[in-house]
């Protein structure tokens, strides 16, 4: 398409992944620490020793648990065991961002004036960011032991924080900016309180946009800024049932077990069998996120009879990821007392039919799935486009047209969905536990 018809550029990124650059270089000090990254374990053991039980203010701020999965672990552990980190903060020289931070930074110019920003969905994942007055919080930031000079400026979802400096795109405005989940709950368009999306992604992450108002969890939710959709616009809050492992049990399938040779075939494999023949995988392998948050949980296959083949654990695999979004659902449906109707998903894995059928029978409700799956990109691309300045279109309720979706409705009988969660519980108590000490894992690289 011709370059004139690019009126605006939106960023969507993995969230909590951690970078420190040299602002004098532009050059990162270290590899970008993934949300995934089991090394900061032992920092949170050391930090949970700090908080005082009666008043845990690090959640009452953040609305966030203590876990390895936050930024401000990872900034911890790069200052603690990365000299070139330590030697650029006291020499004035570092920055810190999570991806859209690092991006921005590099697209409007780097270290010929780059913008040093973030919006409030990144934010309110670093564990350094006040969600009630959407500032950073000195004493978050004082007990993390980071200093603020680091931290990016905070502004809204959507609005222009710098042109591009160089390349085909130079001039376009940088408008919207939005942490991958929340930008899939803007391009499903739950715009309003009680509209819940899932994505199926490397992870799983159910987020129900709960309006203005933060709504803390008592089943072990996030409570996280949804959107700020304008500088002058009101923040929108979002209660969030976070997975680690989704997508990546069927990498894992592929790349360490080899039994598939492309993620698409794993469709095939459980289609065969169309079922697991009891057995269950529990696919814990950075620990159990929501609602457990059990880091000492790791993956396990039981169940296991001399009948099984890999096509039963093919279709195992695929069932863990809807039973750990049941999970969630329940956890979702008993904070916010009005149970979801129907769940809209997207997101790669949504292309495989055996899935999302599962999904429905396992929950027990209809699975909508938009004829754009690609809905992350699509909330950054909203964001950008409505922005103040750019304006190509809005995202005032009457303004958004209705998209085209697929059902999937439930196909078998409750009582079956039942054993078998049940027998799913089962499984996910065996994999808790397993890790007693640092020490027992000290032979990962």
């Amino acid at each position: 398409i011709d370059i004139s018809n690019i009126k605006a550029i939106g960023v969507s990124n993995q969230r909590e992944t951690t970078v420190v650059w040299d602002k004098l270089t532009g050059e990162p000090l270290y590899n970008a620490v993934v949300w995934l990254d089991l090394r900061t374990q032992s920092t949170v053991e050391n930090l949970s020793k700090r908080i005082p039980g009666n008043n845990n203010f690090v959640k009452s701020k953040t609305g966030l648990p203590l876990s390895t999965y936050f930024s401000a672990v990872k900034l911890r552990w790069l200052l603690d065991n990365v000299r070139k980190v330590q030697r650029a903060v006291e020499e004035d020289r570092a920055l810190f961002g999570t991806i859209d931070s690092w991006l921005i930074w590099s697209l409007t110019g780097g270290a010929n004036g780059g913008v040093h920003c973030t919006d409030v969905t990144n934010a309110s994942r670093t564990m350094l960011f006040n969600i009630h007055s959407l500032e950073w919080d000195k004493e978050l930031c004082e007990f993390f032991e980071i200093p603020m000079k680091i931290l990016p400026n905070v502004r809204s979802s959507s609005e222009i924080y710098g042109l591009m400096k160089a390349g085909a795109l130079e001039g376009v405005p940088i408008s919207g900016c939005l942490g991958d989940q929340s930008a899939a709950l803007v391009g499903q368009m739950c715009f309003q309180d009680g509209q819940a999306k899932n994505t199926y992604g490397t992870g799983c992450f159910l987020l129900c946009n709960t309006g203005r108002k933060c709504v803390f969890s008592e089943h072990g939710l996030l409570t996280t800024v949804a959107y700020k959709l304008g500088r002058d616009k009101p923040v929108y809050y979002a209660l969030e049932g976070s997975v680690a492992i989704a997508g990546a049990v069927i990498r894992w399938l592929r790349d360490n077990l080899g039994i598939i040779k492309t993620s698409e075939e794993i469709e095939k494999l459980a289609k065969e069998v169309g079922t697991s023949y009891g057995c269950y995988f529990v696919p814990a392998f950075s620990g159990l996120y929501a609602p457990y948050w059990e880091p000492s949980a790791r993956g396990i296959i039981c169940g296991l009879t001399q009948f099984t083949n890999k096509c039963h654990i093919a279709f195992a695999a695929l069932e863990a990821v809807c039973f750990q979004t049941r999970e969630i659902l329940d956890a979702m449906n008993r904070d916010c007392g009005i149970p979801l109707s129907h769940l809209q998903v997207d997101g790669g894995m949504t292309n495989n039919k055996i899935l999302m059928q599962l999904q429905a029978d396992i929950l027990y409700i209809p699975v909508v799935k938009p004829s754009m799956p690609e809905t992350t990109a699509l909330g950054a691309a909203m964001a950008a486009g409505a922005a103040e300045g750019v304006g190509v279109w809005s995202l005032e309720p009457e303004d958004l047209s209705a998209v085209t979706m697929e059902r999937f409705e439930p196909q078998i009988n409750a009582e079956e969905s039942e054993i078998r969660y049940s027998t799913w519980k089962k499984a996910v108590m065996k994999s808790v536990g397993w890790v007693t000490t640092q020490s027992s894992e000290s032979g990962i690289p």
